[in-house]
């Protein structure tokens, strides 16, 4: 995997915001996951979801912080206009749980949705977090596999200390996405969703030229908002005798421990 390019500034473009209607986007080639340029990698509709669920929690619920974030992708998410929409599904003083759905706008069809557990925003916690023994400098970079398509790949930063794409087996690295929505600035938690749907590349248990590992719904629970531009996932995959798999990840920042991950997997031959 290489260097993010200068023309890998976002993910997505924001094509319209109509005062109380769905905000409309362009799906930047960015987007685009490894196996094809017209679908999308899961990070950046998951980060864009969550979106969703942070500005919608800004104007309804106050002050908040999202605990779980968990996402079904219902469809391949195409690389063209998407639509989202969010809602309040359970309100309450304490928490309260939100929802959004990402729409294909060409055929008219919801093709992920998430929902998202908001807590109470506070001060310090009663443990603080323990710096991991490496950093991004420490990492080293991957070429792509041969045949792989770039868009997101190559628009996030990568540095590998453990594993690599083309080792099965665990694997640790450091991501630096791009900003989510052209001329914003991506925030914490979006940043962190951007990266967390990579675990089942990044610690794939077999040889991914040959194996497919389809995630169909993300489960993110959010310790607490990363710190900086770098996420670093220590991932691991675990299969068992039929098609269903496991991929885990611990998610940390310079500072220490920030989330886990897990998706359910359909692992079957290309």
């Amino acid at each position: 995997m290489i260097e993010k390019s200068g023309d890998h500034t976002a993910f997505y473009r924001l094509i319209d915001s109509p005062a109380g209607g769905p905000e409309t986007f362009d799906s930047l080639p960015s987007t685009a996951g490894p196996w094809s340029p017209d679908a999308q990698h899961g990070g950046p509709p998951a980060a864009l979801l969550g979106r969703a669920v942070e500005r919608l929690a800004a104007t309804a619920v106050g002050p908040a912080t999202i605990g779980r974030f968990t996402m079904e992708l219902l469809g391949p998410v195409p690389v063209g206009p998407l639509a989202v929409t969010a809602s309040v599904v359970r309100p309450g003083r304490s928490v309260q749980l939100l929802g959004a759905e990402l729409h294909d706008v060409a055929r008219g069809r919801v093709v992920a949705s998430a929902r998202a557990w908001l807590f109470p925003v506070s001060g310090e916690g009663p443990l603080p977090p323990t710096p991991p023994d490496h950093k991004p400098d420490d990492g080293v970079l991957h070429d792509l596999p041969d045949g792989w398509h770039g868009g997101y790949l190559d628009a996030v930063e990568w540095r590998w200390i453990a594993g690599a794409v083309t080792t099965p087996g665990p694997g640790v690295v450091w991501m630096r996405p791009p900003d989510l929505v052209e001329g914003e600035e991506i925030s914490p938690v979006q940043r962190l969703l951007a990266c967390v749907d990579s675990a089942s590349g990044v610690s794939a248990a077999l040889d991914a030229r040959h194996w497919a590992f389809l995630n169909t719904e993300l489960t993110v629970h959010v310790l607490r908002e990363p710190v900086g531009e770098w996420i670093c996932l220590d991932a691991e995959t675990t299969l068992g005798n039929g098609t269903v798999g496991v991929a885990t990840s611990v998610a940390s920042d310079r500072e220490g421990l920030v989330a886990r991950s897990s998706q359910a997997l359909l692992v079957a031959p290309r």
